[in-house]
Parts: structure tokens; sequence; C-alpha cells
């Protein structure tokens, strides 16, 4: 027996978010939890709801998709955040992976990309549609942003730091701080913390804490 996705779609226009559960329904390893209208109904619910995935369009009224991402993957590291947009320029796909985005995909693709996007990014997987993809030079293709967040807490294991030591500087748990550690690792292709040191200090990351390898 296959094992159930938890979705809920953040979508201000009813329609699209209506549509869009309506496809996802018909399958039957997924179960769409809740549609929403704006990122603080996400984060009002985040705990309630618990998703495995959220599909997150970017311009909404009051609180916007990037900002929720952030604040969503801060709370939850390991929920999968898909953007759902009409924007395929580099400025919004790039912008929108640097959050923490799992996954771009665009709001005339085939109903069925969208439940493909959901099965990669399940699988641990960044999914990009095609028009998206084609909107990122080949560099930001082959290597996955760091998050704000994953920089802050490179920048402090990068001096040296303990888990428990960014946890408290940063006012997160320590499980979280362990999550961000292993996704920054996996997005840098980096396995030790002298890796991450050297990476961070040839990227600028330490520059005037006086840090050296």
């Amino acid at each position: 027996m296959s094992t159930v996705t938890r979705v809920v779609v953040v979508d201000d226009h009813p329609m699209v978010a209506e549509g869009i559960e309506a496809i996802l329904e018909s399958y039957d390893d997924i179960q769409v939890l809740a549609t929403l209208s704006d990122g603080q109904q996400m984060i009002d619910r985040l705990d309630e709801l618990s998703p495995d995935v959220i599909l997150m369009d970017l311009n909404m009224p009051g609180l916007g998709g990037l900002s929720a991402t952030e604040m969503i993957l801060e709370r939850r590291p390991d929920t999968r955040i898909l953007v759902l947009s009409m924007h395929d320029t580099p400025e919004y796909v790039s912008t929108a992976l640097s959050h923490g985005a799992r996954g771009y995909v665009l709001k005339d693709v085939p109903t069925d990309e969208i439940k493909q996007a959901i099965d990669a990014v399940m699988a641990g997987e960044r999914y990009l549609c095609t028009g998206a993809e084609g909107a990122l030079t080949p560099q930001e293709g082959a290597r996955e942003q760091l998050t704000n967040r994953e920089q802050s807490v490179l920048l402090q294991l990068a001096q040296g730091k303990s888990n428990k030591e960014v946890a408290l500087l940063l006012d997160i748990s320590v499980r979280t701080v362990e999550t961000h550690r292993k996704n920054i690792k996996r997005k840098l292709g980096i396995s030790s913390t002298a890796g991450l040191t050297r990476y961070a200090l040839e990227h600028g990351v330490l520059q005037g804490t006086g840090v050296t390898v």
C-alpha cells in the first residue's frame, strides 16, 4: 500500500486552488488537506495541518509566498514547498529556490506534471518544469542555492560553533540546526566541517570574521 502525501494548496485565486485540488484528489496517494488564500493562513495552520508538500503561489495579498516559505521552513524544515506561479523569469525562479523552495512549476503546465513534481520532491529531488528550468543559467541549474537561514547557519558552523551553540545564537532548536547542516552539505556537495569552512572562506561568507583555515 502506497503512502499518502498530505498536500496544502496556497493561492489567492479560488478557481486556481479549487482546480488544483480537484486534479490532485483524483490520485489515490494524495490527500489535499486544505486550500488557503495567503501565506499567513498557512503559517497559522501549519502545526494543525502538518503537510508533507505545500503548493505555494508567490504573489498574494498580505504575506506572500517567499516570506511564508522562509517562515515555514524555520519551523518545519522537512516540509517540501513547490512554488506554483505564472512567472518564468530567472529572477522569480532563482529567488524562490534561494528561499528554500524544492521546486518550481508554472501554472500552465499539463495537469499530470503537478503530480510529477510532488512525487519528485517527496523523493528528495528538486523539480523544475521545462519553462522554469530554461530560466536558470547552467551554473544556477547545477547547484541548489542556500536559503538565507542556511547561510546564517553556515556562517556559524564555519566559525567552529557546535550545533547547540548555533541553536542558541539563532534561537532555533538543535534539531533544526542539524537539518540545516545536512541540507547545506547536500546542496554544496561537502561532507566535512573543514570543507564548509573552506567553502565559506572562498565565497566571502566569513569576510570580516578573522577566521582562517
